[in-house]
């Protein structure tokens, strides 16, 4: 194996930067000279610019891993297990994941081998047609997160199906197929996304498919009795694919630490400086809405920003969006909201504190709040029996909903 790999960083299909590795699993990550040159250069990512919004080029070499804003791009968990297994590299070793995985990455970036080698190098040389295409199907679950899924692209042969390509290269849809531990959760999500449409957020499309229509499953999955769903990919126009980012990613945080390094209040001042009242309110509508509802998950990587014009940051549709109490009784968020993680103590108060502490406008986002719950409480009153919900579900939503201050109001 040669002591130096280098990777090539593409963001719209021009060349960004580069990843190198050096001996000892040390990775360096730099912009090329052209990009640093470019004043109307594609913004890659906030954590690459400084306080006075210049670009950070002194960035810091990692061990092992790959730096932060790379290392989001990467699944996560039992996937990336599954992942590595498949592709014959180590899952620790995040920049030959990279290598395998960085055709189809969330956003407009790719990431190839700048020699233009299809594989890491083989320590028993290249590896054959057959292992070729073993490898090639790994690209089909290239997408970043835990959950089983899939890229996948519209089947209009079959009856509004999907299929998932062989090559993991080009689908619009996302694919989440049913969780081996929890039940109905493409039917929670479903719902919560519906509900949340419904409230006028900034939703993408969303189907509850049968798994018989999906075509391309790879083998082992098994049968699959209940539905799954699919996302429309907002990262994926036909002018093209348009960058986005995590909070992770913003943060500079390691995907283990998701959970820890960063709270709902900096959330909600990073948009407040880059998306205005507008990008603000959308974020409170959703941290209140997901507070009904009991999702404990929303984590850093569930928030994201889009970038439409290539520089200019905009809060993303929004994704992820589950009821997590009928499965878990838990009643802290993700995150802490400004000065608590429980969710019964989202109060107004805290939101105001969360306002000031954000130099946001306390009205706006009082307001919204107030707005959000309204809504909220009239929607899910019509809708719930109507929503492919169980019944333990929706008591389990009505139980914690009693909880919450806001709804008592």
């Amino acid at each position: 194996m040669p002591d130096v790999s280098v990777l090539d960083v593409l963001l719209y299909g021009e060349p960004v930067g580069t990843l190198t590795l050096v001996q000892g699993d040390r990775t360096i990550f730099a912009f090329n000279q052209s990009y640093i040159d470019n004043p109307a250069r594609p913004t890659l990512s906030l954590s690459f610019k400084d306080s006075f919004g210049a670009l950070i080029t002194d960035i810091r070499p990692t061990q092992t891993l790959v730096p932060p804003f790379f290392s989001n791009l990467l699944p996560e968990g039992p996937l990336r297990e599954y992942l590595a297994k498949q592709a014959g590299v180590n899952q620790k070793r995040e920049f030959f994941l990279l290598w395998i995985l960085g055709r189809d990455l969330p956003g407009a970036l790719t990431i190839r081998p700048a020699d233009d080698e299809a594989w890491p190098p083989e320590p028993d040389g290249e590896p054959d047609r057959q292992e070729r295409e073993r490898r090639a199907n790994v690209l089909r679950f290239s997408l970043a997160g835990v959950q089983l899924k899939f890229s996948a692209v519209k089947n209009d042969r079959r009856n509004g199906g999907l299929t998932i390509p062989a090559t993991g290269v080009g689908g619009s849809w996302i694919v989440k197929l049913p969780s081996a531990r929890f039940e109905r959760v493409p039917e929670n999500e479903y719902a919560m996304m519906t509900l949340a449409a419904g409230l006028g957020m900034d939703v993408p499309e969303v189907q509850l498919i049968n798994t018989d229509a999906i075509e391309g499953l790879p083998e082992g999955i098994g049968k699959l009795s209940s539905p799954a769903l699919a996302v429309k990919r907002f990262d994926r126009t036909k002018k093209g694919p348009v960058h986005i980012e995590d909070f992770a990613q913003v943060f500079g945080v390691f995907p283990d630490d998701k959970y820890e390094r960063a709270s709902y209040r900096l959330i909600a001042g990073v948009l407040g400086i880059e998306t205005g009242d507008e990008g603000a309110a959308e974020f409170i509508r959703r941290l209140v809405f997901n507070t009904l509802i009991g999702n404990a998950d929303m984590h850093l990587k569930n928030w994201s920003l889009i970038y439409p014009d290539r520089r200019t940051a905009r809060l993303s549709p929004a994704y992820d969006f589950v009821s997590t109490v009928p499965y878990i009784a838990d009643e802290k968020a993700a995150l802490k909201y400004a000065r608590t993680r429980r969710m019964a103590e989202l109060t107004y108060d805290e939101l105001a504190y969360l306002a000031a502490k954000a130099r946001l406008p306390e009205k706006l986002v009082l307001d919204t709040a107030a707005a959000t719950v309204d809504g909220f409480i009239s929607l899910w009153a019509a809708e719930k029996a109507h929503l492919p919900l169980s019944g333990e579900t929706v008591a389990a939503i009505d139980k914690h909903i009693e909880t919450i201050p806001l709804a008592r109001l």
